[in-house]
């Protein structure tokens, strides 16, 4: 087996094949970092409407309560799936990189505002209720006494949700999405080694998830109470 690795490397790591893996690595890069850059903002937003405790927003709170509890359960392939059958017919030649990427917007709205709102309720009552007597509104309040306290509580499951996902997007490749795992069974596919194939794409992933797990423990100690 060494052996056909080392006759294979040559042929294995040219200028194509390194471009290819590139683009792959780029689209699971992408699929991760818009989808859950979108996810946390509107996380955000249904954390934040889920704590209102005003009676006219009820019908948006049990929304976005049944749409929480709902993508939460199911599983990334079968939102894909559901994506794409709606999409298609109503934005026909709408590309699969795209259908795919709406599908982990979907998905990371749902786990990142559970883990928003968890951030959001560790933050002492004693301190909204102090906001509170020094008059700050709704949007002082949130930027300048409760996200900043909740960051620390936010960030880890944040960071490792993000982690997790970047290798999950791997599921895309059942659409046909050309990203990482696609990449290496073309490549297996036109004759190389399993091992070397494969391989490859391990350190990739490794490359893509390591410096997110480094930064998270960066962000945890520097946002630990001291």
């Amino acid at each position: 087996m060494f052996e056909r690795l080392v006759e294979e490397a040559p042929m294995f790591f040219n200028y194509h094949n390194l471009v290819f893996i590139s683009q792959a690595m780029g689209r699971t890069l992408g699929m991760t970092v818009i989808g859950c850059s979108v996810g946390f903002f509107f996380g955000l937003l249904i954390a934040v409407l889920r704590q209102s405790s005003m009676i006219a927003l009820m019908p948006l709170r049990v929304v976005a309560i049944a749409y929480v509890e709902t993508f939460r359960r199911i599983p990334f392939l079968v939102i894909l799936f559901i994506v794409l059958f709606v999409i298609e017919p109503l934005l026909p030649g709408t590309s699969l990189f795209g259908i795919a990427t709406v599908s982990v917007c979907l998905l990371s709205t749902a786990f990142l505002s559970e883990i928003i709102r968890s951030g959001l309720e560790s933050v002492p009552q004693q301190q909204i209720e102090g906001a509170r007597t020094l008059n700050f509104g709704a949007l002082q309040m949130l930027f300048m006494v409760v996200l900043p306290q909740s960051w620390r509580v936010i960030v880890p499951p944040a960071t490792a949700f993000v982690v997790m996902f970047i290798k999950d997007t791997s599921l895309a490749s059942q659409l046909g999405v050309i990203e990482l795992t696609f990449a290496g069974k073309m490549l297996v596919n036109r004759g190389f080694s399993p091992v070397l194939g494969f391989g490859v794409i391990l350190i990739c992933y490794f490359a893509l998830s390591y410096p997110l797990s480094r930064l998270s423990a960066y962000l945890e100690k520097r946002l630990a109470s001291s």
